[in-house]
């Protein structure tokens, strides 16, 4: 597997040192993803991880690095086409069952805990990096980016799926949001469901830049099961209930149902259809 340092800057990134405020968003960033259970949801976006590895044209024996992994989709997509795949994230409980899958499936993959804005591996270390809605929550959009760029060998391939705004997950966020204020400093995650901004943020570190939409459809059995799983299990809409009292809770649970009816593609039976929204981008490292 590839092989890792401690507490490497790298010479063609960044340093690792952030500010007190920016550490500070990262902890309350990681607590909520560390609430619910997002296990639960990570099951219904199996179709965006393996999207963003066949657009990353994974080959044997590449050296893969997925970004803020999660319980380990892209991870375990990557293996199964012979890379030979680390995979990081901040949340240990998200590694454990990340490992689980990997042992269940008979398949290698290095997971290692990690923030995506301080990699704890070498310049140039992976031909492929890869991140299917993950490092769209790094707390420094920036500070993510210029890793992304670092660890990445030259000619190496860039794969990053990330929810767009006018996306339903973006409607969720946005709906969150309107009921409890993000933490100071916080940037919207959907800023990387936009190619310009993505293009703005690896600048000429990369060329060939290009992106495409894609929908993952999903069915409940009706509106309100919908944000009732999201309440339960969804770390954000979790966390975001949990600050309001009574009267708040069920004002979030009402626009969340309002949010799934009018965003139904359709009916069918006793399900409602709906399709959520992301892009992939992708680029080869300069």
């Amino acid at each position: 597997m590839t092989s890792t340092t401690t507490g490497t800057t790298g010479t063609t990134g960044t340093t690792n040192s952030t500010t007190p405020s920016m550490d500070d968003l990262r902890t309350k960033q990681q607590a909520v993803w560390s609430s619910g259970d997002y296990n639960r949801i990570a099951a219904l976006t199996v179709p965006v991880n393996e999207m963003v590895v066949a657009a990353a044209a994974v080959r044997p024996g590449e050296r893969v690095l997925d970004i803020a992994t999660g319980t380990g989709h892209a991870a375990l997509a990557a293996a199964r086409q012979g890379g030979d795949v680390t995979g990081i994230d901040y949340v240990p409980a998200l590694l454990e069952i990340a490992r689980d899958r990997a042992a269940a499936e008979h398949v290698e993959v290095e997971f290692t805990e990690s923030a995506a804005e301080h990699l704890p591996f070498d310049d140039a270390s992976f031909d492929v990096v890869v991140s299917a809605i993950g490092v769209m929550f790094a707390a420094d959009h920036q500070a993510a980016a210029d890793e992304i760029a670092r660890v990445s060998r030259p000619g190496g391939r860039v794969a990053l799926a990330s929810w767009t705004a006018e996306g339903f997950v973006g409607g969720i966020l946005g709906t969150v949001g309107r009921h409890v204020s993000p933490p100071p400093g916080a940037q919207p995650a959907v800023r990387w469901g936009d190619e310009a901004i993505v293009a703005g943020l690896l600048g000429d570190r990369v060329t060939d830049l290009a992106s495409t939409t894609h929908v993952v459809p999903v069915r409940f059995a009706d509106a309100a099961a919908f944000a009732d799983l999201f309440l339960t299990y969804y770390g954000p809409t979790y966390s975001a209930a949990a600050k309001l009292d009574d009267a708040g809770r069920s004002a979030l649970r009402a626009d969340l149902v309002e949010l799934a009816s009018s965003s139904a593609v359709s009916t069918d039976g006793d399900a409602i259809h709906l399709e959520w929204q992301y892009r992939v981008v992708t680029a080869t490292r300069a």
